[in-house]
């Protein structure tokens, strides 16, 4: 979804890979959110996000199934083709436009800053 609505991918990661800054793949399924929307399952995010110039994707691994989870995307990943990316956007497109489903974008819920102002000082 983040290619729809103030996306990183699109905003921040060109500017990073010009500058030859290394880039850390996170929270490709949102905290959990995206899948909340109905429109993608875990693996089309983790390929997705693996399909990303990233130097890594890291995924969580708080249960063997969400371990066992990225063992499979990794071991069946192959390059989306641009079809493959334009259908999976597709998808999205709907679910994304207001942000709903990446309250990190949204929201100050996951803004650590936000609850802590001194830290900026």
């Amino acid at each position: 979804m983040d290619a729809h609505f103030r996306s990183f991918e699109r905003m921040v990661l060109p500017r990073l890979l010009a500058q030859g800054i290394g880039v850390l793949g996170m929270k490709s399924m949102g905290d959990g959110n995206l899948l909340k929307s109905g429109r993608v399952k875990p693996m089309e995010c983790l390929h997705y996000a693996l399909n990303l110039p990233t130097s890594v994707v890291i995924t969580g691994c708080e249960s063997m199934a969400i371990l066992d989870q990225a063992i499979e995307a990794a071991q069946t990943f192959q390059p989306l083709t641009r079809e493959e990316v334009a259908a999976l956007l597709a998808k999205t497109k709907d679910a994304a436009m207001t942000g709903q489903f990446e309250p990190f974008k949204t929201t100050q819920q996951f803004d650590g800053t936000a609850q802590h102002p001194q830290w900026m000082s």
